[in-house]
């Protein structure tokens, strides 16, 4: 009778043993194939070289990419370089994999990567690839054993650290990461990775890698350079520059297994158990039943726990600033922005006119307080929206993804009812206007901080034109747009505000002109035709007026000219660019960097679309003395019918965050 239970039992056991464990393994093994899918984060494509499709730099390109991508290729050290070929169309190359990871997982992001870059960067003789498993590199230059720091990305979690704990964690945060660079400076592999305890609960994770072909010290001051950039006041932060890298996170980003450093401890010394006496008969069965009734439980348990975790962990990787298309997950992104209306009207006393900081085309602006202490600033839209609620939310999660160190944050909405409320973070110190055209300020402003602003716009814009996974035509950059933090540092404002609002304008002629005069391009100005050129003769104007000090759109005429823009063309034609420059900062600014500054801006404000640079090809100008600039043409002028005020220039500056915001603005947002 007990045999005959017994044996009706092992079936049972076996059943629940061999359906827990394969769903363990299923479980598993799917997240380890999707943990080796190539992530794209970041790439890079110089327009400085262009090659075409028949020359000999194509087949020399082709060829060191084959030569990477073939089985023959290092994965297993996770970096190689080649060149292939004798100038001028030499081509020299590399791939460098996270140290953590498998040679099987190293090879596929190389393959991945050298099959995506003939596609993102089809004509370029220069280009850099990021990839979160891997980085490819390629260049008409020598670019083998030289540290690069320029041309990388910035990459933070959308979640702040608390103000209590801010400066605990940023020590901590700082101190793991130069105890990681000192080891991966003496590493062979340049790399490391390791943990910290922040709190009882948590750990931070912290991880820093160089390209193997740098010296220990060179490797060591690249990282040094770019740790001290790290966005410390959040929960997790990247910094990515094509010859080193740094990372961390309060959850395992990196394969733990695969960078243990120390041995584990031995195990405790054998010794013979003691011989114990076989159970009593009639027992076994019951012990078999106990065994199912304890083990069975802690195995859901366990995987339970791990799938928690696993999803937890995807879904904080999701927050950071790189933004996807709209998908289902974003529900749950929603909802965690939207804020309760009361405590926003507690934030802003009411919405009271002394908190009031702004007003535009699309509602009014206000300081606030959060109940945590956080800074905001609320702008109140207008109720003239015709967008439906579900519709409002979707464009709130698109902009709020957009996450650059030269935009403005969006940090959450209200709806209530017909209420429609945005929360900015805050920016002490009002706009660059504020500063720029106003003779009693614009000393503040010296020419380090000016050329500081021009460069940090110029990544703003090229993060909305190109680095983000949605492509934005700001269509209204100036300098009331540009608002300024605690250190001076410029952040763009309002370019998703036309999105949020629900103006759809898709298209690529509009018959609804929008935005300030002075700062449109002629094609834009007189036949509603807009692209990412558009933004370029802006920053064309923007950069004229920050090196003048002078507003295009309220120029005075000066030897003929009508407005700013033909001011400066008419210095430059006759070889007097320095004259352009503001008399508060001309005794004291780089006069290589302004009359460069100047060229550039010219450049920009080109009557052919097709002849301005973009805004990729600005940054590189901006932060390289060795490319050579082209000679700029007649710029394209659109005279005002009066001199004067535009009458659509409805800038107001005021005193705060989004205070000098003219929301007559439109932002067109388009999934790649």
């Amino acid at each position: 009778m007990r045999r005959r239970n017994t044996n009706q039992e092992s079936p049972i056991m076996s059943y629940y043993a061999s359906f827990f464990f394969l769903f363990l393994f299923s479980f598993l093994t799917s997240f380890r194939v999707s943990a080796q899918d190539p992530t794209y984060v970041y790439s890079i494509c110089s327009n400085t070289a262009n090659y075409s499709s028949n020359s000999l730099y194509n087949t020399n390109l082709r060829t060191l990419l084959a030569s990477l991508s073939s089985r023959n290729a290092s994965y297993s050290t996770g970096f190689q370089n080649a060149t292939v070929g004798q100038a001028p169309d030499r081509v020299t190359g590399l791939f460098n994999c996270r140290g953590d990871l498998s040679t099987e997982v190293c090879r596929s992001c190389v393959v991945f990567a050298v099959n995506d870059t003939l596609a993102r960067c089809p004509n370029q003789k220069e280009a850099t690839l990021y990839y979160d498993q891997c980085t490819l590199r390629y260049s008409n230059r020598n670019i083998l054993s030289t540290s690069i720091t320029n041309g990388g990305i910035i990459l933070a979690n959308s979640q702040n650290i608390t103000s209590n704990e801010r400066d605990r964690f940023r020590d901590l945060v700082l101190s793991t990461m130069n105890q990681a660079t000192v080891a991966a400076a003496n590493s062979s592999k340049r790399f490391d990775a390791r943990r910290a305890n922040f709190t009882t609960l948590q750990n931070l994770y912290a991880l820093v890698q160089c390209t193997r072909d740098l010296t220990r010290q060179d490797c060591s001051l690249c990282l040094q350079q770019i740790i001290n950039q790290l966005p410390t006041d959040r929960i997790g932060g990247q910094l990515i520059v094509p010859s080193c890298s740094s990372r961390f996170e309060l959850y395992p980003f990196y394969n733990e297994s695969a960078v243990i450093t120390t041995p584990p401890p031995p195990p405790p010394p054998v010794s013979t158990p003691p011989v114990s006496a076989p159970p009593r008969p009639g027992k076994g069965g019951n012990s078999t039943v106990l065994v199912i009734a304890i083990v069975v439980p802690v195995i859901v348990a366990v995987l339970l726990f791990i799938a928690g975790y696993c999803f937890l962990a995807r879904r904080a990787r999701k927050s950071y600033g790189i933004p996807s298309a709209f998908d289902g997950d974003d529900i749950t992104t929603a909802d965690s922005l939207q804020l309760d209306y009361r405590k926003i009207q507690t934030a802003t006393d009411d919405f009271a006119e002394s908190n009031k900081i702004g007003q535009g085309g699309f509602g009014e602006v206000y300081e606030g307080v959060l109940s945590d202490g956080t800074e905001v600033a609320v702008k109140r839209l207008s109720k003239s929206s015709g967008q439906g609620e579900v519709e409002f939310k979707n464009e709130v999660v698109l902009v709020a993804k957009l996450q650059h160190r030269n935009l403005v944050r969006l940090l959450g909405f209200c709806l209530d009812g017909e209420e429609r409320v945005l929360v900015y973070e805050y920016v002490p110190n009002k706009s660059l206007d504020y500063f720029l055209f106003d003779p009693a300020k614009q000393s503040q402003l010296d020419w380090t901080r000016r050329y500081k602003i021009i460069g940090g716009v110029a990544r703003g814009i090229l993060y909305l034109h190109q680095d983000s996974r949605l492509t934005i035509i700001h269509r209204d950059l100036k300098a009331s747009n540009i608002l300024l933090d605690a250190d001076l540092n410029p952040k763009i404002a309002d370019f998703g505000m036309a999105r949020i609002f629900g103006l759809d304008q898709t298209e690529e002629n509009t018959s609804r002109i929008v935005g300030t005069y002075g700062y449109m391009s002629p094609e834009y100005a007189m036949h509603g035709q807009y692209s990412m050129k558009s933004d370029v003769y802006s920053f064309g104007v923007l950069v004229l007026e920050i090196i003048s000090g002078k507003k295009n759109s309220s120029f005075y005429q000066t030897d003929g000219a009508h407005d700013l823009v033909s001011y400066a063309w008419g210095l430059w034609s006759n070889g007097r660019p320095l004259e352009l420059v503001d008399p508060a900062i001309v005794d004291n600014c780089q006069r290589s960097e302004v009359v460069r500054c100047v060229h550039i801006g010219l450049l920009c404000v080109q009557e052919d679309p097709a002849e301005r640079p973009t805004l990729s090809t600005i940054v590189l100008m901006l932060t390289s003395n060795t490319v050579t600039l082209p000679v700029p043409r007649q710029p394209g002028l659109f005279f005002q019918s009066r001199i004067g005020k535009d009458p659509l220039d409805t800038d107001t500056t005021s005193k705060s965050l989004l205070g000098s915001v003219d929301d007559a603005s439109i932002t067109d947002v388009y999934p790649r």
